[in-house]
């Protein structure tokens, strides 16, 4: 997995998925993947968010642009992939959340950090509590696990697609091992 550096893009391209766990919306540009927004209770919320994400971008729904990044994610979903190969690109974030989210890429398959282990990873050991932050402000979930982060006590704690999500991820995970 590669992470470049990209400005404010002009049009973003984004395909609705249909997961394992509900729709989800992937949004590229150019060749980078720049946003995932999992599972909402309709369709239009997702595309909403993405607009409200990007105001000013032009956003296109073209699912040819994203058919490699759905393959992998079916691959990962049928418990066939463990790393994704994707471009990613951070159109938001501080510095810090970027950090944090560079460390959660490391984290590896079936295995899960606290939110301690990552706040040690990026040099700040007492900030837990940011990297919860910058682990919910992560734009590219799934690809950028989050999922894999719990809190200190081995609990599930905190995930934008649910706790239950979660929990199916991460014993997607374990069960392929």
């Amino acid at each position: 997995m590669k992470i470049i550096k990209m400005e404010k893009p002009n049009q973003i391209e984004y395909a609705l998925w249909n997961s394992p766990m509900g729709d989800i919306l992937i949004a590229k540009s150019g060749d980078a993947v720049v946003r995932m927004i999992l599972p909402a209770k309709n369709r239009k919320n997702l595309i909403k968010v993405l607009k409200e994400a990007f105001e000013g971008v032009n956003c296109v729904e073209d699912p040819s642009k994203l058919k490699n990044v759905i393959q992998e994610l079916d691959a990962y979903f049928q418990g066939n992939r463990k790393t994704f190969t994707q471009t990613l690109a951070f159109l938001s974030g501080t510095p810090f959340q970027q950090s944090v989210w560079k460390a959660l890429i490391e984290v590896p398959y079936g295995k899960t950090k606290t939110y301690g282990d990552i706040a040690k990873k990026v040099g700040r050991p007492k900030a837990f509590r940011a990297v919860g932050g910058a682990n919910n402000a992560n734009p590219i979930p799934i690809i950028i696990p989050c999922h894999r982060i719990i809190g200190s006590n081995g609990s599930l704690v905190g995930f934008g697609g649910g706790l239950d999500m979660k929990a199916k991820l991460l014993e997607l995970e374990r069960s392929v091992i």
